[in-house]
C-alpha cells in the first residue's frame, strides 16, 4: 500500500510538471498581485523562473511612513492666535495662511512620502525593525519593505501595471466628495474632478399639500415655486460661504496630486519598455492616473519637465470648464450638495480642436463621462445637462 500510494503522489506530480509554460503564465497572470507572484516564485525553480514573465501585476502598497517631523507646537499656536485674534492684518495673514496650507499642507508631506515608496532610492518604507532587511527576491516577496520600482525591477514582460496607494494625498473633512482622474502623456492630456460638500441621503417627500384655493392662486407669484439657486445660469449658492474658494482649492490640490504621481513615476517607465498601461491608484477611490501605450511611448521620447524644483510635472496652459449645481440626485438615492464638475485640457489642444473643451457636445464629452463610474458618472451627465 505504501509503495502504491508513494507512486500515485509521483504520478501526481508529475502530471503537474506536465502544464506547459503558457498555463503557468496564464494563471499567474490572473492571480497579479505581486506579493503572492512572490510567494509562487518562492516554491520551484521552475515558478522562480516564470514569475518573471508575467504581463500583468497589481502593486498594492501598504503604508506609507513619511520622515518629515510635525509641525512644533509653538508654530501651531502663532498660526491660531494670527488666525482668532490680534489686528486686521494679522487676522488676514492667518486667513491666507490657512488658504496655503489648505492647498500645500496636506500635499506636500504626501508627496514627499510618495516618492520615498515610488523612488527607486527608497530601499525601505518601514525603519521600526533594526535589523537590515533581507535581499528582495527576484519578484519581491514582501512589497512592505521595497519600493514598488525595485519590486518590478525582476518583471521583464511587464505589459499592465496598477499600483494602488494606502490613501489619497489630499486630506478632505468626512463627509466631502472629491474625485478626480487624470490622464498623461509627456505631461497633462486632461484632468476631471468631481467634487461636493456633502453627500447625503435623500429625505423623503413631503406630505402631499392641499390642492390651493382661489385666493392662494391669486396670490401666488409666478416664480414662487422656483428655487432661489434656479433663478440664474451659476446659482448664487457657488459664490456664498466660499464655495468658489473652496473649488479653486479642490481643482488646485488634485492637479498637484496628479502632477506629482506622474513625475515620480517615471523610473517604472523607464525600466520597463513593454508596458503598454499604467494606472495609478489609492485605495480611498480619491484619484486615478491612467497612461496608454501611446502616452507611455510619448513620456519615453519627450521626458518629463519638472516644475521648478519640484518633484511635479510642469503643466501647460490650460482650458478648464465648470458646471455647478446646488443638488444632484445620485441613482441610489443620496444627494451631493454643492456639487461642482471642472474638466481640464491642454489649451493648445483645445484651440487645435476648433472647439470649446467638450469638443462637441456630450458626445464629444464622452472622456469626462468616462472618468468615473456609477452613480457619479449618470451625476456629471446631469450637471453637464443643466447649462
Amino acid at each position: 500500500m505504501e509503495g502504491h500510494e508513494g507512486g500515485e503522489e509521483e504520478g501526481l506530480g508529475d502530471q503537474f510538471e506536465r502544464l506547459p509554460d503558457e498555463v503557468l503564465l496564464d494563471v499567474f497572470g490572473r492571480i497579479g498581485d505581486v506579493k503572492a507572484l512572490g510567494r509562487c516564485a518562492l516554491v520551484s525553480r521552475r515558478f522562480h523562473a516564470l514569475v518573471p514573465l508575467v504581463d500583468s501585476v497589481f502593486v498594492r502598497v501598504d503604508c506609507v511612513i513619511s520622515d518629515d517631523p510635525p509641525p512644533s507646537s509653538a508654530g501651531s499656536a502663532q498660526a491660531a492666535a494670527a488666525a482668532e485674534g490680534g489686528p486686521p492684518a494679522a487676522r488676514g495673514r492667518g486667513a491666507l495662511a490657512h488658504l496655503a496650507r489648505l492647498v500645500l499642507g496636506g500635499i506636500v508631506r504626501p508627496i514627499q512620502a510618495l516618492g520615498q515608496i515610488l523612488s527607486p532610492a527608497a530601499a525601505t518604507v518601514s525603519r521600526r525593525s533594526a535589523a537590515p532587511p533581507a535581499a528582495p527576491a527576484p519578484a519581491a516577496a514582501d512589497v512592505s519593505h521595497h519600493s514598488p520600482s525595485e519590486v518590478l525591477r525582476s518583471f521583464k514582460e511587464l505589459r499592465r501595471l496598477h499600483i494602488e496607494l494606502p490613501t489619497g494625498e489630499l486630506g478632505i473633512e468626512d463627509g466631502v466628495l472629491l474625485k478626480w482622474k487624470a490622464d498623461f502623456g509627456s505631461t497633462l492630456g486632461s484632468c476631471v474632478i468631481l467634487g461636493a460638500s456633502s453627500v447625503t441621503s435623500k429625505p423623503p417627500p413631503p406630505p402631499a399639500a392641499p390642492p390651493p384655493t382661489a385666493a392662494d392662486s391669486s396670490a401666488a407669484s409666478p416664480d414662487s415655486s422656483r428655487e432661489p439657486d434656479e433663478l440664474g445660469n451659476i446659482p448664487e449658492s457657488l459664490y456664498t460661504n466660499g464655495g468658489l474658494k473652496l473649488r479653486v482649492v479642490w481643482t488646485i490640490s488634485s492637479l498637484i496630486a496628479a502632477s506629482a504621481r506622474h513625475y515620480l513615476l517615471q523610473p517604472i517607465i523607464a525600466d520597463h519598455s513593454t508596458l503598454e498601461s499604467l494606472d495609478l491608484t489609492d485605495a480611498d477611490g480619491q484619484g486615478v492616473l491612467t497612461m496608454d501605450k501611446r502616452q507611455l511611448q510619448e513620456l519615453r521620447v519627450r521626458p518629463v519637465s519638472a516644475s521648478g524644483n519640484s518633484h511635479r510635472t510642469l503643466m501647460p496652459a490650460l482650458s478648464m470648464r465648470l458646471w455647478y449645481a446646488p443638488h444632484i440626485e445620485l441613482p441610489g438615492g443620496q444627494l451631493l450638495k454643492g456639487a461642482t464638475l471642472v474638466a481640464i485640457r491642454p489649451s493648445e489642444d483645445v484651440l487645435r480642436e476648433g472647439g470649446g473643451i467638450e469638443v462637441a457636445g456630450l458626445t464629444g464629452a464622452s472622456w469626462i463621462l468616462d472618468a468615473f463610474e456609477e452613480p457619479y458618472r449618470t451625476a456629471a451627465q446631469d450637471m453637464m445637462g443643466c447649462y
